[in-house]
């Protein structure tokens, strides 16, 4: 197949795809009019490389997939290199995990901290027969 036929079977662009062949991720064939031609094993490593980058694997981290597929698996995580791409990337989920488990911990102390001084000045504002307080922002505060 075309390259044009290759990208729209992929959902991506002839763009992407000459990018990923200048990368080595996508075999550069040529027929004998000089046409890049493709088959169904390029659009099986394209898919493995478009899945991957859903997951949010960088282009680099699908190397070893994409190099076990064309080494004959029939699975691009099948192999050694792969699993270990798949560790790292779990070890690096898990970090990210604990630091976003960490930030949402203070944003809800600052919450409930601000939520208490809200509520101490808007007792001690309280005047009987007084303006009712404005916030800065230019509302009310009830």
């Amino acid at each position: 197949m075309r390259i044009g036929e290759l990208a729209e079977r992929a959902g991506t662009t002839t763009r992407t795809l000459r990018y990923y062949e200048s990368r080595g991720l996508l075999p550069a064939r040529r027929d004998t009019n000089g046409h890049r031609t493709y088959d169904e094993q390029d659009l099986k490593l394209l898919r493995q490389i478009r899945t991957l980058q859903d997951f949010g694997f960088g282009l680099e981290e699908t190397r070893p997939f994409v190099e076990c597929l064309r080494a004959g698996h029939p699975e691009g995580d099948s192999c050694p290199a792969s699993l270990a791409v798949y560790r790292r990337k779990v070890d690096e989920l898990d970090a990210l995990i604990a630091e976003l488990g960490a930030v949402r911990e203070t944003v809800a102390r600052q919450l409930a901290h601000a939520e208490r001084a809200r509520a101490k000045l808007a007792d001690e504002a309280v005047v009987p027969g007084g303006p009712e307080p404005v916030c800065e922002l230019g509302g009310r505060t009830r």
